[in-house]
């Protein structure tokens, strides 16, 4: 594993408000925000503008933000995840394969657009999380 676990907080629709309000509190600096009528699969006309993916990193502190994917409802409970960056294939599929012994899987293990290998899983306690590794460029 790269580094410790980051919160991952996710919003109806008011990740851009939410973000600003956090970049406030920490004057902390917003990176790598996109939208999701920026990404690489189609999205409803009314969800464009919402975020998919933004940080918040002040200091020590890192936090990530997304608006909920169109027709997923944010509820207590699954507001917020705990991300982790893997350092392999194989560890990212250990991990998936644990979790999901005893768990569930909310998104299953894939290949995505942003050159990563990523699942979401819920543990049998509620807890979600979101697993990621980043592929090496060839």
């Amino acid at each position: 594993m790269k580094h410790q676990a980051t919160p991952y907080l996710t919003f109806s629709g008011q990740a851009r408000q939410a973000l600003e309000y956090y970049r406030n509190v920490f004057h902390g600096e917003i990176q790598g925000l996109q939208t999701f009528g920026e990404a690489d699969f189609e999205t409803p006309e009314e969800a464009s503008d919402h975020i998919m993916h933004a940080r918040l990193k002040y200091e020590g502190l890192l936090l990530m933000v997304s608006d909920s994917f169109p027709g997923q409802q944010v509820s207590p409970g699954n507001q917020i995840s705990l991300a982790l960056e893997l350092d392999s294939q194989e560890e990212i599929q250990e991990l998936y394969d644990r979790f999901t012994e005893e768990g569930s899987a909310v998104m299953e293990l894939q290949d995505t657009f942003w050159g990563a290998i990523y699942a979401k899983v819920k543990d049998p306690f509620g807890v979600i999380w979101d697993l990621n590794y980043t592929k090496q460029s060839s």
